[in-house]
């Protein structure tokens, strides 16, 4: 029993110290997180173990005090004494382990690269948790049968939808086992990815309220996609769907406004086509196979249930989604920053990446120096930074020109760097506030002026072109030949000059 306090005291020590940590990448933090938790599971543990030792189901402790309240407490003292010695001279090598120790925090050696547990929890596209790594469910969604073909950005911003027009799949198609397996990895990646990087989060009671929410959706009909529709049985089509003022086909899911059309299309290649497909799925509750119930709700207990499993899937990717919408926009902006590189300079990125969340942590005598290294930047051309806070490489400042100035007197003589930034400004708010402080109202025929002279002479003549060519339509003389056709004067002098009149 002292033993398990002892270990209660070493575990809240040992998670004290690591609290006081400040960790500076997030693989160092996502590994004390870890190391945390798993402490806090052994608290758990050794407290149950204590309250049942409290407990004394057996009588042991209650037998123990009764020894040594009744007779001589030396005696009972030396014999446990004696059984300690007997045992370690039988057993004289064996180790014992130091707790104390097994939780303290392992600093590397010199020269040594810290290892630690999250190294093999994330893939290399994760970055330790910061983004989403969904390309092989990418890939299911892409086999799934009636999907069209999406790009794995606009997979990235539409895998929580269900319903249409993002998500083309058929209800009868839902209900394939294709489907409901994808649904079911798509649910236990995000899951597991919520667990690997919130570890210290009380995650089951999470997962909890989402069961709580569905059921309560569920039985109000209130999920997407998943309401349960009565439809009528008999040879005319059922008119509780579409617009409801037409025939419903619920094979092709299409709507007929007129009853002759309706007809045909049921003796059709397409309806017949679909009708095969409905019955292999296992749903006959179309309006072309009657049932003897009276109504004919979307298909019988077992295909509900099945159902359910499926609608429950998707609820749970949904919220799981919503809890993670910053990785989620992180992972967007990552994969479109990472189309335009190429692979070089991808395995480049991702080796940097890794070089630097497995460096030996400096000691503490080393701190200060290495932060005052760290806020120093080599950059005697004096680059533009990117977005990591590292200069653009030479070849990308000379390729985009920013080391040309461009002055603009109308923003204020503002200095623009490079050709890019220059042209993108004449549309920009500052230069068209320039332009109307200088009243000048059509903004979009002073592109590449930048002197206010030229603009105000210019703006002048646009001015003075309107008012003649105002007073010109004014003053114009109308002539008429001799067949009777009117025309402008100057028309008429040219006409009469080539002798066509």
């Amino acid at each position: 029993m002292w033993s398990h306090i002892q270990d209660l005291e070493r575990l809240e020590q040992g998670i004290s110290d690591r609290i006081a940590e400040e960790p500076r990448h997030i693989r160092e933090r996502l590994s004390r997180d870890h190391q945390i938790s798993g402490f806090l599971t052994r608290i758990q543990e050794q407290s149950n173990r204590l309250a049942e030792i409290y407990k004394d189901a057996e009588g042991s402790r209650t037998r123990e005090i009764q020894a040594i309240s009744t007779g001589d407490p030396f005696d009972e003292f030396y014999k446990q004494l004696g059984e300690i010695k007997d045992f370690h001279r039988r057993y004289p090598n064996e180790p014992v382990e130091n707790l104390e120790r097994a939780y303290k925090r392992k600093i590397p050696a010199e020269g040594e690269s810290a290892t630690s547990e999250v190294d093999n929890m994330f893939t290399g596209e994760e970055a330790f948790g910061k983004f989403l790594d969904l390309t092989t469910l990418h890939e299911d969604y892409l086999n799934l049968p009636g999907i069209k073909r999406l790009s794995y950005i606009q997979y990235l911003e539409n895998f929580d939808v269900f319903v249409p027009p993002q998500c083309p799949i058929k209800r009868a198609d839902k209900t394939t086992d294709q489907y409901f397996a994808y649904v079911g990895r798509l649910a236990n990646y995000l899951e597991g990815f919520l667990k690997r990087t919130r570890p210290l989060e009380d995650l089951d009671r999470l997962f909890m309220t989402f069961d709580q929410d569905f059921e309560k959706v569920w039985e109000t009909n209130g999920v997407p996609g998943w309401g349960l529709d009565i439809q009528p049985v008999g040879p005319a089509a059922p008119k509780t769907e579409g617009t409801g003022e037409g025939l419903w086909c619920p094979d092709c899911e299409k709507e007929f406004k007129n009853e002759n059309v309706y007809k045909s299309h049921i003796s059709g290649k397409k309806h017949l086509k679909a009708t095969s497909a409905r019955k292999a799925n296992g749903d006959t509750n179309g309006a072309q196979y009657p049932s003897t119930n009276s109504t004919n709700t979307r298909g019988s207990t077992v295909q509900r249930l099945k159902e359910r499993a499926i609608a429950e899937r998707e609820f749970r990717v949904r919220k799981l989604a919503s809890a993670m919408q910053d990785q989620r926009s992180s992972t967007r902006v990552n994969v479109e920053r990472k189309q335009g590189m190429t692979e070089r300079e991808r395995q480049m990125e991702l080796d940097a990446f890794f070089a630097e969340s497995t460096e030996v942590a400096p000691r503490k005598g080393d701190e200060e120096s290495g932060s005052e290294d760290d806020e120093k930047i080599y950059n005697p051309l004096k680059l533009p930074l990117a977005w990591d806070g590292k200069p653009i490489p030479y070849w990308l400042y000379k390729l985009h020109g920013l080391g040309v100035e461009f002055s603009c007197e109308i923003c204020g003589n503002f200095v623009y760097m490079g050709r890019r930034a220059f042209d993108k400004h004449f549309n920009e708010a500052r230069h068209i506030y320039g332009l109307k402080c200088l009243g000048i109202t059509n903004t979009t025929l002073f592109r590449e002026i930048t002197a206010i002279k030229d603009a105000l002479k210019l703006w002048d003549k646009i001015q003075r072109d309107k008012k003649a060519e105002k007073a010109g339509g004014e003053n114009i003389v109308q002539m008429e030949d001799a067949d009777g056709n009117v025309m402008p004067e100057k028309v008429y002098y040219d006409l009469q000059k080539q002798g066509l009149l």
